[in-house]
């Protein structure tokens, strides 16, 4: 498969977002992520289209406290990109995760998800518990081949009009409540100097289960049901305004035993990249979560 890399250069003085790169190889990919502060292990991971650039927000006031690692997954921000779209799937992003935390080492992590940073996740953290402490779950879901919402299916056609063509910084914009400076959309459209580099962003949306025996629905299954048992602290955490996701807070909060000794949190004003709208409010909320379940 060939594999490409965005020029150094492409991440340049981006607003709100000067942190080292740190890379490490992961299945025969470079794997970039953001590693700051020191302590407690907090795993920040992205979805689509986005990168570790939309935790820019909450990564000082965590940071301040305990360690924040934010990974790309391959295909996104300073990760390794294929040019072929046919080389992503649930399996690939799933092993490079899973690779990721055993080449670091990590333990004790407090995950927090968000869209497809919630469907790779917590299928692995449900495979290797005991690397996890916590987990903090946003605007996600766990599909496995059941009908999904109106708003998806429109997204996933969108996506799978345009192809590589997609506007990343239109998309982001589109599905927050802020308005975004050309900056910060000029941020998150870094990672993609032209189409050529956009085969994963084309991809994911594809990759969604939309049947029972489609590739990932029963990993994500199996996913769901150890978090059915699943006793260690969890905090959900969805937005007012994500139409993909609306209602999936209160399904995990019935699925979970972990998140019944947590307040019930809505992110107030927030779309779905409620990361971008409310970072510091939602870099607080975890902060307090943690300092309530001690290790």
């Amino acid at each position: 498969m060939n594999v490409i890399r965005t020029p150094d250069e492409r991440f340049e003085n981006l607003p709100g977002f000067p942190f080292t790169p740190h890379y490490v190889e992961v299945n025969g990919l470079r794997i970039h992520y953001v590693d700051e502060g020191a302590s407690e292990v907090i795993l920040c991971l992205h979805g689509e289209p986005s990168w570790s650039f939309l935790y820019r927000k909450m990564i000082p006031p965590l940071a301040a406290a305990h360690r924040v690692l934010a990974m790309d997954f391959a295909g996104f921000g300073r990760s390794d990109k294929y040019t072929d779209r046919h080389a992503y799937s649930f399996q690939m992003h799933r092993d490079t995760l899973a690779g990721f935390i055993e080449a670091l080492d990590l333990q004790q992590i407090t995950a927090v998800v968000q869209d497809w940073g919630g469907l790779i996740g917590l299928t692995v953290a449900a495979q290797m518990p005991r690397r996890f402490a916590r987990l903090v779950i946003m605007n996600t879901y766990l599909p496995a081949g059941e009908p999904l919402s109106e708003a998806f299916q429109r997204w996933r056609a969108f996506v799978e009009r345009v192809g590589t063509n997609l506007p990343v910084g239109r998309i982001i914009q589109s599905s927050t409540v802020s308005t975004l400076a050309d900056d910060v959309l000029a941020g998150y459209e870094a990672p993609f100097p032209d189409a050529g580099y956009k085969a994963g962003a084309a991809a994911w949306p594809l990759l969604v289960p939309m049947n029972s025996d489609d590739p990932g629905a029963a990993e994500m299954l199996a996913a769901r049901q150890a978090l059915s048992t699943w006793e260690k602290p969890v905090l959900v955490m969805f937005s007012d305004g994500d139409p993909i996701t609306r209602g999936g807070d209160a399904w995990f909060r019935r699925l979970i035993p972990g998140t019944r000794e947590q307040p019930d949190i809505t992110i107030k004003d927030a779309g779905h990249y409620l990361q971008e709208d409310k970072g510091e409010e939602i870099a607080q909320h975890i902060l307090e979560f943690m300092g309530r379940t001690p290790l």
